[in-house]
């Protein structure tokens, strides 16, 4: 990933996947640094839903050629379920994964420690943003994504895929009720993404995972990019909910 360009040692305020930036797809995965997304932690209410950004988020992300005014947005509740952004952006629902054809509305994904992938077809073109966490893999959120995307006319062969900042499996450790999740969700084949830690704990790989289950649903495995930067490790980037911080991370991306 790419770090946003900075006057002479200031902390960059969001990062770019460089294979979706030559495609000429605006997108950003904010820092701690972002103003007026940093201190965002209140839920979403579905009875009276807003845009979960400030006036200073709209003007610094104007830069990565985002228009905030016209962002959808979710309730997100860590499953599996997608919906169509509105017309022009707004609230799409109590949902994981958003998706548009419509150009130059930016889809939000909020994380402190959870995946964001975005999925991009550019045959349609059509965008698909899903947030993923422990949950969302067991259930299936990555591959309801590429499902998603192909429900508007796309191809999985086609997709350009993006994972954001979030915790990685040198800081992601989790007990038996998971594991006992991820086994009866994928029997015979969870055990590649997990590693021995201490007693009847293991260190989880959601990015192994994810990357895995986008290429069974027909990802190219080219096509899919990680930065591979833990939320966990680099508290001086981001904010992690497994660190005990209350601040979200926003992954944003719109159709060129």
């Amino acid at each position: 990933m790419r770090p946003a360009l900075t006057p002479h040692g200031e902390p960059p305020a969001w990062f770019t996947f460089p294979a979706l930036a030559a495609l000429g797809v605006p997108h950003a995965t904010t820092t701690r640094h972002c103003p007026g997304v940093a201190s965002f932690a209140e839920p979403i209410s579905p009875a009276h839903p807003r845009a979960p950004f400030r006036e200073d988020a709209t003007e610094t992300l104007a830069a990565a050629g985002l228009d905030l005014s016209r962002v959808a947005y979710a309730r997100q509740v860590h499953g599996a379920d997608a919906a169509r952004a509105p017309a022009g952006g707004g609230f799409a629902g109590s949902v994981d994964i958003i998706t548009t054809v419509e150009r130059a509305v930016p889809l939000a994904v909020f994380t402190a420690d959870c995946l964001a992938i975005v999925l991009y077809d550019p045959g349609v073109p059509a965008l698909a943003a899903a947030h993923v966490g422990w949950r969302g893999t067991v259930r299936g959120a990555a591959q309801a994504a590429v499902q998603a995307i192909e429900s508007l006319g796309g191809r999985a062969w086609r997709v350009h895929a993006a994972i954001s900042p979030s915790i990685g499996p040198c800081c992601y450790e989790v007990d038996e009720p998971v594991t006992q999740q991820f086994a009866k969700a994928y029997p015979g084949r969870w055990e590649a993404w997990a590693r021995p830690a201490r007693p009847d704990h293991v260190m989880l790989d959601l990015w192994g995972a994810n990357q895995t289950l986008l290429e069974q649903s027909g990802v190219d495995p080219g096509r899919i990019e990680n930065g591979h930067l833990c939320t966990a490790c680099r508290p001086d980037l981001f904010f992690s909910y497994r660190k005990g911080h209350r601040g979200r991370l926003v992954t944003l991306a719109a159709l060129p």
